[in-house]
């Protein structure tokens, strides 16, 4: 579906939109093991060939009764033990990890925020909102290592 990240109006309106959707997926399909968060979802199941029989009738119900199209290349069936790619983190059967590109990409906000810091174009108050966020987003991960880097500054 595509919407902007971080808008609460965003979060509002797509579990308002997909309410008929995720009530198809657990009480017509009857789907034990569905997520959501906003616009992405996972289903897991032990049974590969299951899970690919729900794709033509979830990618129906999207068109037909919400005007919505799968992303072709985001639905994917994996086993669980490969790790599930889900919201910047890859969850895996006994921990979780932060996703590499999503490490990339916050490492390269922070070097341009101290960056920005260290010439004057922001304050410190504002730095330190930025990694109190990360090091947040780490705590629900195997991110030690990750958030001792930010703590020293090492990125």
């Amino acid at each position: 579906m595509g919407l902007p990240i971080g808008n609460v109006t965003s979060q509002i309106f797509s579990n308002i939109y997909l309410n008929e959707f995720d009530y198809f997926i657990k009480h017509q399909l009857k789907v034990k093991h569905y997520f959501r968060y906003a616009d992405d979802f996972a289903i897991i199941d032990k049974e590969r060939e299951y899970l690919e029989n729900l794709i033509t009738p979830i990618q129906d119900f999207l068109w037909t009764e919400l005007e919505l199209e799968l992303h072709p290349k985001k639905v994917k069936i994996r086993k669980f033990n490969q790790g599930i790619d889900f919201l910047g983190y890859v969850i895996l059967p006994h921990y979780v990890v932060l996703r590499t590109k999503t490490k990339k990409r916050m490492f390269k906000k922070l070097a341009r925020k101290k960056e920005a810091l260290l010439t004057g174009l922001i304050d410190g108050k504002n730095f330190n909102q930025s990694m109190q966020s990360y090091l947040g987003m780490l705590k629900h991960c195997e991110g030690y290592r990750i958030a001792e880097k930010i703590k020293n500054l090492d990125f």
